[in-house]
Protein backbone atom coordinates (compact mmCIF):
# COMPACT_ATOMS: atom_id res chain seq x y z
CA UNK A 1 0.00 0.00 0.00
CA UNK A 2 1.21 3.49 -0.85
CA UNK A 3 1.40 5.94 2.01
CA UNK A 4 -0.54 8.81 0.45
CA UNK A 5 1.24 11.46 2.49
CA UNK A 6 4.58 10.35 0.94
CA UNK A 7 3.48 10.92 -2.65
CA UNK A 8 5.49 13.66 -4.39
CA UNK A 9 3.01 16.05 -5.97
CA UNK A 10 2.47 19.42 -7.62
CA UNK A 11 -0.13 21.85 -6.36
CA UNK A 12 -1.73 23.85 -9.16
CA UNK A 13 -4.65 25.55 -7.42
CA UNK A 14 -3.84 27.42 -4.23
CA UNK A 15 -4.65 31.05 -3.47
CA UNK A 16 -1.84 32.53 -1.39
CA UNK A 17 -4.33 34.76 0.42
CA UNK A 18 -6.29 31.60 1.23
CA UNK A 19 -3.33 30.24 3.23
CA UNK A 20 -3.76 33.02 5.79
CA UNK A 21 -4.15 31.14 9.06
CA UNK A 22 -5.97 32.68 12.08
CA UNK A 23 -2.69 32.93 14.00
CA UNK A 24 -1.21 35.00 11.18
CA UNK A 25 -4.34 37.11 10.86
CA UNK A 26 -4.10 38.21 14.48
CA UNK A 27 -0.33 38.67 14.35
CA UNK A 28 -0.49 40.82 11.21
CA UNK A 29 -3.47 42.77 12.57
CA UNK A 30 -1.55 43.64 15.73
CA UNK A 31 1.58 44.59 13.81
CA UNK A 32 -0.33 46.75 11.34
CA UNK A 33 -2.88 48.27 13.70
CA UNK A 34 -5.88 46.64 12.02
CA UNK A 35 -9.02 46.20 14.12
CA UNK A 36 -10.70 42.81 13.80
CA UNK A 37 -14.33 42.02 14.56
CA UNK A 38 -13.39 38.70 16.19
CA UNK A 39 -12.17 38.55 19.79
CA UNK A 40 -9.70 35.71 19.29
CA UNK A 41 -8.60 32.92 16.97
CA UNK A 42 -11.26 30.52 18.24
CA UNK A 43 -14.01 33.02 17.47
CA UNK A 44 -12.62 33.52 13.99
CA UNK A 45 -12.42 29.80 13.31
CA UNK A 46 -15.99 29.45 14.47
CA UNK A 47 -17.00 31.76 11.61
CA UNK A 48 -15.67 29.27 9.04
CA UNK A 49 -19.15 27.88 8.40
CA UNK A 50 -19.93 28.58 4.76
CA UNK A 51 -23.19 28.09 2.89
CA UNK A 52 -21.76 28.80 -0.58
CA UNK A 53 -18.88 30.48 -2.37
CA UNK A 54 -20.12 34.01 -1.68
CA UNK A 55 -20.38 33.44 2.07
CA UNK A 56 -16.73 32.40 2.05
CA UNK A 57 -15.63 35.32 -0.12
CA UNK A 58 -17.24 37.80 2.28
CA UNK A 59 -14.98 36.56 5.09
CA UNK A 60 -11.98 36.02 2.79
CA UNK A 61 -11.84 39.66 1.70
CA UNK A 62 -12.43 40.82 5.27
CA UNK A 63 -9.54 38.88 6.80
CA UNK A 64 -7.28 39.77 3.88
CA UNK A 65 -7.33 43.37 5.14
CA UNK A 66 -4.51 42.56 7.60
CA UNK A 67 -2.04 42.17 4.69
CA UNK A 68 -0.42 45.59 4.35
CA UNK A 69 3.34 45.36 3.77
CA UNK A 70 5.91 43.46 1.72
CA UNK A 71 6.91 41.71 4.93
CA UNK A 72 3.35 40.43 5.40
CA UNK A 73 3.21 38.93 1.92
CA UNK A 74 6.68 37.44 2.28
CA UNK A 75 5.89 35.81 5.64
CA UNK A 76 2.56 34.52 4.33
CA UNK A 77 4.30 32.86 1.38
CA UNK A 78 7.12 31.42 3.48
CA UNK A 79 4.59 29.81 5.80
CA UNK A 80 2.83 28.17 2.85
CA UNK A 81 6.10 26.90 1.38
CA UNK A 82 7.08 25.36 4.72
CA UNK A 83 3.77 23.44 4.83
CA UNK A 84 4.10 22.47 1.18
CA UNK A 85 7.55 20.99 1.75
CA UNK A 86 6.27 18.96 4.71
CA UNK A 87 3.51 17.50 2.50
CA UNK A 88 5.86 16.49 -0.34
CA UNK A 89 4.73 19.25 -2.69
CA UNK A 90 7.60 19.50 -5.16
CA UNK A 91 6.13 22.27 -7.32
CA UNK A 92 3.45 24.90 -6.63
CA UNK A 93 1.65 27.24 -9.03
CA UNK A 94 0.28 29.94 -6.78
CA UNK A 95 -2.60 32.34 -7.40
CA UNK A 96 -2.67 35.90 -6.12
CA UNK A 97 -5.42 38.54 -6.32
CA UNK A 98 -3.89 42.00 -6.85
CA UNK A 99 -7.23 43.76 -7.39
CA UNK A 100 -8.34 42.83 -3.88
CA UNK A 101 -5.28 44.65 -2.54
CA UNK A 102 -5.35 47.57 -4.97
CA UNK A 103 -8.89 48.33 -3.80
CA UNK A 104 -7.49 48.70 -0.28
CA UNK A 105 -4.76 51.09 -1.38
CA UNK A 106 -1.98 48.48 -1.34
CA UNK A 107 0.32 48.93 -4.32
CA UNK A 108 0.87 46.18 -6.89
CA UNK A 109 4.60 46.39 -6.24
CA UNK A 110 4.10 45.83 -2.51
CA UNK A 111 2.20 42.63 -3.17
CA UNK A 112 4.42 41.12 -5.83
CA UNK A 113 7.72 42.17 -4.26
CA UNK A 114 6.64 40.58 -0.99
CA UNK A 115 5.60 37.37 -2.70
CA UNK A 116 8.77 37.30 -4.78
CA UNK A 117 11.00 37.73 -1.75
CA UNK A 118 9.85 34.26 -0.71
CA UNK A 119 9.35 32.61 -4.11
CA UNK A 120 12.80 33.60 -5.39
CA UNK A 121 14.38 31.33 -2.78
CA UNK A 122 11.71 28.62 -2.57
CA UNK A 123 13.77 25.97 -4.37
CA UNK A 124 16.89 26.68 -2.32
CA UNK A 125 15.19 26.86 1.08
CA UNK A 126 12.24 24.49 0.65
CA UNK A 127 13.00 22.28 -2.38
CA UNK A 128 9.73 23.53 -3.89
CA UNK A 129 9.78 25.10 -7.35
CA UNK A 130 7.10 27.72 -7.95
CA UNK A 131 5.28 29.73 -10.57
CA UNK A 132 2.98 32.70 -10.00
CA UNK A 133 -0.47 33.16 -11.55
CA UNK A 134 -2.25 36.50 -11.36
CA UNK A 135 -6.03 36.21 -11.12
CA UNK A 136 -8.63 38.74 -12.18
CA UNK A 137 -11.68 39.17 -9.94
CA UNK A 138 -14.65 38.21 -12.11
CA UNK A 139 -17.16 40.22 -10.07
CA UNK A 140 -15.36 43.43 -11.06
CA UNK A 141 -15.65 45.00 -14.54
CA UNK A 142 -13.30 43.98 -17.33
CA UNK A 143 -11.77 47.46 -17.41
CA UNK A 144 -10.51 46.89 -13.86
CA UNK A 145 -8.88 43.65 -15.02
CA UNK A 146 -7.32 45.47 -17.98
CA UNK A 147 -5.90 48.19 -15.71
CA UNK A 148 -4.43 45.51 -13.45
CA UNK A 149 -2.95 43.74 -16.44
CA UNK A 150 -1.11 46.94 -17.40
CA UNK A 151 0.55 46.87 -13.98
CA UNK A 152 1.43 43.19 -14.37
CA UNK A 153 3.30 43.87 -17.62
CA UNK A 154 6.00 45.55 -15.53
CA UNK A 155 6.58 42.23 -13.75
CA UNK A 156 6.06 39.80 -16.61
CA UNK A 157 9.20 37.82 -15.83
CA UNK A 158 7.64 36.84 -12.49
CA UNK A 159 4.15 35.86 -13.69
CA UNK A 160 3.57 32.79 -15.85
CA UNK A 161 -0.18 33.05 -16.41
CA UNK A 162 -3.38 34.96 -15.79
CA UNK A 163 -6.43 33.42 -14.16
CA UNK A 164 -10.03 34.20 -13.24
CA UNK A 165 -11.54 33.73 -9.79
CA UNK A 166 -13.99 35.13 -7.18
CA UNK A 167 -17.81 35.04 -7.41
CA UNK A 168 -18.66 32.78 -10.34
CA UNK A 169 -22.46 32.94 -10.64
CA UNK A 170 -23.53 35.72 -12.99
CA UNK A 171 -19.95 36.41 -14.06
CA UNK A 172 -19.27 34.20 -17.09
CA UNK A 173 -15.77 33.80 -18.53
CA UNK A 174 -16.86 35.47 -21.78
CA UNK A 175 -17.02 38.76 -19.86
CA UNK A 176 -13.20 38.76 -19.88
CA UNK A 177 -12.51 37.77 -23.47
CA UNK A 178 -10.59 40.95 -24.36
CA UNK A 179 -8.21 40.98 -21.39
CA UNK A 180 -7.40 37.28 -21.79
CA UNK A 181 -6.79 37.79 -25.51
CA UNK A 182 -4.40 40.61 -24.68
CA UNK A 183 -2.64 38.54 -22.03
CA UNK A 184 -2.11 35.62 -24.40
CA UNK A 185 -0.83 38.00 -27.09
CA UNK A 186 1.77 39.18 -24.58
CA UNK A 187 2.97 35.66 -23.86
CA UNK A 188 1.02 34.80 -20.71
CA UNK A 189 -0.60 31.41 -20.32
CA UNK A 190 -4.23 31.31 -19.22
CA UNK A 191 -6.32 29.39 -16.70
CA UNK A 192 -9.78 30.08 -15.28
CA UNK A 193 -12.09 29.00 -12.48
CA UNK A 194 -15.16 27.52 -14.16
CA UNK A 195 -17.78 24.92 -13.35
CA UNK A 196 -17.50 25.21 -9.56
CA UNK A 197 -20.88 26.80 -8.86
CA UNK A 198 -21.33 28.02 -12.42
CA UNK A 199 -22.84 25.73 -15.09
CA UNK A 200 -21.00 23.59 -17.65
CA UNK A 201 -21.49 26.40 -20.17
CA UNK A 202 -18.93 28.42 -18.20
CA UNK A 203 -16.37 25.68 -18.83
CA UNK A 204 -17.14 25.81 -22.55
CA UNK A 205 -16.64 29.59 -22.47
CA UNK A 206 -13.33 29.28 -20.63
CA UNK A 207 -12.13 26.87 -23.31
CA UNK A 208 -13.49 28.70 -26.35
CA UNK A 209 -13.52 32.38 -25.37
CA UNK A 210 -10.52 32.52 -23.05
CA UNK A 211 -8.57 29.61 -24.61
CA UNK A 212 -7.31 28.42 -21.24
CA UNK A 213 -4.68 25.74 -20.74
CA UNK A 214 -6.37 24.46 -17.57
CA UNK A 215 -9.78 24.58 -15.91
CA UNK A 216 -9.76 25.36 -12.19
CA UNK A 217 -12.40 23.26 -10.37
CA UNK A 218 -14.54 22.09 -13.31
CA UNK A 219 -16.56 19.62 -11.23
CA UNK A 220 -19.83 20.58 -12.94
CA UNK A 221 -18.34 19.65 -16.31
CA UNK A 222 -19.43 16.11 -15.45
CA UNK A 223 -23.04 17.16 -16.07
CA UNK A 224 -22.36 17.55 -19.81
CA UNK A 225 -21.29 14.36 -21.66
CA UNK A 226 -20.12 16.33 -24.71
CA UNK A 227 -17.93 18.49 -22.50
CA UNK A 228 -16.51 15.45 -20.72
CA UNK A 229 -15.60 13.93 -24.07
CA UNK A 230 -13.93 17.15 -25.19
CA UNK A 231 -11.89 17.37 -21.97
CA UNK A 232 -10.89 13.73 -22.36
CA UNK A 233 -9.91 14.14 -26.00
CA UNK A 234 -8.00 17.42 -25.61
CA UNK A 235 -6.40 16.48 -22.27
CA UNK A 236 -7.19 19.88 -20.74
CA UNK A 237 -6.46 19.41 -17.02
CA UNK A 238 -8.85 20.11 -14.15
CA UNK A 239 -7.49 21.43 -10.85
CA UNK A 240 -9.97 19.86 -8.44
CA UNK A 241 -10.24 20.92 -4.78
CA UNK A 242 -12.22 18.29 -2.82
CA UNK A 243 -12.25 19.87 0.65
CA UNK A 244 -13.16 23.24 -0.85
CA UNK A 245 -16.06 21.65 -2.70
CA UNK A 246 -17.22 20.06 0.54
CA UNK A 247 -16.92 23.18 2.70
CA UNK A 248 -18.64 25.40 0.12
CA UNK A 249 -21.40 22.81 -0.36
CA UNK A 250 -20.69 22.18 -4.01
CA UNK A 251 -21.00 18.51 -2.98
CA UNK A 252 -22.93 17.19 0.05
CA UNK A 253 -20.16 14.77 1.02
CA UNK A 254 -16.77 13.62 -0.19
CA UNK A 255 -18.23 10.16 -0.80
CA UNK A 256 -20.19 11.55 -3.77
CA UNK A 257 -17.48 13.87 -5.07
CA UNK A 258 -16.97 13.45 -8.87
CA UNK A 259 -13.18 13.05 -8.62
CA UNK A 260 -13.27 9.28 -9.14
CA UNK A 261 -15.74 9.67 -12.01
CA UNK A 262 -13.33 12.12 -13.61
CA UNK A 263 -10.53 9.57 -13.44
CA UNK A 264 -12.80 6.82 -14.72
CA UNK A 265 -13.72 9.06 -17.67
CA UNK A 266 -10.05 9.51 -18.55
CA UNK A 267 -9.86 13.19 -17.55
CA UNK A 268 -6.64 14.81 -16.36
CA UNK A 269 -7.90 15.51 -12.84
CA UNK A 270 -5.57 16.81 -10.14
CA UNK A 271 -5.99 17.36 -6.39
CA UNK A 272 -5.33 20.73 -4.77
CA UNK A 273 -6.20 22.77 -1.68
CA UNK A 274 -7.70 26.06 -2.98
CA UNK A 275 -7.93 28.13 0.24
CA UNK A 276 -6.57 25.64 2.77
CA UNK A 277 -6.60 27.83 5.87
CA UNK A 278 -10.39 28.11 5.53
CA UNK A 279 -11.34 24.69 4.17
CA UNK A 280 -9.67 22.29 6.58
CA UNK A 281 -6.59 21.07 4.81
CA UNK A 282 -3.61 21.60 2.55
CA UNK A 283 -2.70 19.41 -0.43
CA UNK A 284 -1.85 16.39 1.67
CA UNK A 285 -5.14 16.39 3.57
CA UNK A 286 -7.03 16.72 0.28
CA UNK A 287 -5.30 13.63 -1.10
CA UNK A 288 -5.84 11.61 2.06
CA UNK A 289 -9.45 12.50 2.74
CA UNK A 290 -10.61 12.28 -0.88
CA UNK A 291 -8.76 9.00 -1.34
CA UNK A 292 -10.34 7.50 1.75
CA UNK A 293 -13.86 8.77 1.06
CA UNK A 294 -13.85 7.58 -2.56
CA UNK A 295 -11.96 4.34 -1.96
CA UNK A 296 -9.27 5.26 -4.46
CA UNK A 297 -6.70 2.52 -5.08
CA UNK A 298 -2.94 2.98 -5.25
CA UNK A 299 -2.98 3.24 -9.04
CA UNK A 300 -5.59 6.01 -8.89
CA UNK A 301 -3.64 7.94 -6.26
CA UNK A 302 -0.49 7.62 -8.34
CA UNK A 303 -2.40 8.80 -11.39
CA UNK A 304 -3.53 11.92 -9.54
CA UNK A 305 0.07 12.69 -8.58
CA UNK A 306 1.28 12.03 -12.14
CA UNK A 307 -1.49 14.25 -13.48
CA UNK A 308 -0.39 17.07 -11.18
CA UNK A 309 3.06 17.18 -12.77
CA UNK A 310 1.81 16.61 -16.32
CA UNK A 311 -0.71 19.47 -15.92
CA UNK A 312 1.89 21.89 -14.57
CA UNK A 313 3.71 24.62 -16.48
CA UNK A 314 7.18 23.15 -15.83
CA UNK A 315 9.42 21.89 -18.63
CA UNK A 316 9.41 18.30 -19.87
CA UNK A 317 12.77 17.39 -18.36
CA UNK A 318 11.65 18.49 -14.90
CA UNK A 319 8.38 16.62 -15.33
CA UNK A 320 10.33 13.48 -16.20
CA UNK A 321 12.43 13.84 -13.04
CA UNK A 322 9.30 14.10 -10.90
CA UNK A 323 7.79 11.10 -12.67
CA UNK A 324 10.92 9.10 -11.87
CA UNK A 325 10.59 10.00 -8.19
CA UNK A 326 6.95 8.91 -8.24
CA UNK A 327 7.90 5.63 -9.86
CA UNK A 328 10.48 5.04 -7.14
CA UNK A 329 7.89 5.67 -4.42
CA UNK A 330 5.49 3.27 -6.11
CA UNK A 331 8.19 0.61 -6.47
CA UNK A 332 9.14 0.94 -2.82
CA UNK A 333 5.54 0.43 -1.76
CA UNK A 334 5.01 -2.65 -3.94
Amino acid sequence: MIEIARLPKAELHVHIEGTLEPEQIFAFAERNGVALKYANEAALRAAYQFSNLQSFLDLYYQTMSVLRTERDFEELTLAYLKRARAQKVRHAEIFFDPQAHLQRGIGFETVIDGLWSALARSERDFSVSTKLIMCFLRDLPQHSAMETFELALLYQERIVAVGLDSAELGNPPSKFHAVFERARANGFLAVAHAGEEGPPSYVWQALDDLKVARIDHGVRAMEDPRLVERLRRTRVPLTVCPLSNLRLRVVPSLEVHPLKSMLDAGLVATVNSDDPAYFGGYAGENYVRAGQALGLCDDEMLQLARNSFQASFIDDATKAAHMAELAAVASGAA
